[in-house]
């Protein structure tokens, strides 16, 4: 077999093939792109729970915060980094990007720090709710290695954390 895709490629092949050609999954899957592309639909969201829920105002602005700081933690690493975004003949980009850098999945970086903090005023299990769809959406959208998005994850949590740890030491 020419060109086989091997470690990464492969499991991007194989959710791609698994997921994408089911109703309404790559629209979803563009949508959440669209909702947190540089972290816009978080902060929006974390303005509109400050707005509308005075007495959590501190929280919601907190997690806008940890957004937008996931969100250019995501930024500087990638350019560290520099790892290109997947190109295998056999994976379908299905989406556009605003760069052709991969590493972490700025995402997947802000969705976890937003849903983090935002767990906090809502009481709701937002990371269980919120990360898991974003992440598989950046492999169906052919956009992200499996590593890009957990690396990703994983900074959104330390963010999250330590934004949530400050905020709430200022109360």
């Amino acid at each position: 077999m020419p060109d086989q895709a091997r470690g990464e490629d492969a499991v991007l092949v194989a959710v791609q093939r698994g997921l994408a050609g089911r109703p309404g999954v790559l629209a979803t899957a563009r949508t959440l792109s669209h909702f947190g592309e540089h972290s816009l639909g978080w902060l929006a969201l974390a303005a509109l729970g400050a707005v509308l829920r005075p007495a959590q105002r501190r929280e919601y602005l907190a997690a806008a915060v940890g957004a937008f700081t996931a969100h250019a933690c995501a930024v500087l690493i990638k350019r560290v980094v520099r790892r290109e975004r997947p190109h295998h003949p056999a994976i379908e980009v299905n989406v556009g990007t605003p760069s052709r850098l991969s590493f972490p999945s700025a995402h997947a970086t802000s969705t976890t720090a937003a849903a983090v903090l935002l767990a906090r005023p809502t009481g709701w299990p937002l990371p269980a709710l919120l990360v898991p769809p974003m992440a598989l959406s950046r492999l169906v959208l052919g956009v992200h290695y499996p590593s890009d998005v957990l690396a990703g994850v994983a900074v959104g949590a330390v963010v999250g954390d330590v934004v949530g740890r400050f905020e709430g030491g200022r109360r």
